[in-house]
């Protein structure tokens, strides 16, 4: 059974840069073919799908956040990581990591994030 959690701080100055990381138990991110991915629902709003990293390290991300996003990964740890920079109130959302790239079959239970001074 594969696991996910997200940590992280759930307040975020705007102008600030928002990071997460995603802990994952149960299996491996390196394992082929799998991708996991950063998704995050705004309050009132439907689920983004932000970027991912696959079991490579290729990263992919949505056009319309590429600017100001990174994922990472450490391997070591077993672990991903999200960041996006100038973060403004706009990004203030739910937070979740979870396993693939345009369906998911394990999710972490998310992380909110406020941004606010």
């Amino acid at each position: 059974q594969v696991q996910l959690q997200e940590s992280g701080p759930g307040l975020v100055k705007p102008s600030q840069t928002l990071s997460l990381t995603c802990t994952v138990s149960g299996g491996s991110i390196t394992t082929s073919y799998y991708y996991w991915s950063w998704i995050r629902q705004p309050p009132g709003k439907g689920l983004e799908w932000m970027g991912a990293i696959a079991y490579d390290g290729s990263t992919y991300y949505s056009p319309s956040l590429k600017s100001h996003t990174s994922i990472s990964r450490d391997t070591s740890k077993n672990q991903f990581s999200l960041q996006l920079s100038s973060v403004t109130p706009e990004d203030t959302a739910v937070y979740y990591c979870a396993r693939g790239f345009s369906s998911y079959d394990y999710w972490g239970q998310g992380t909110q994030v406020t941004v606010s001074s």
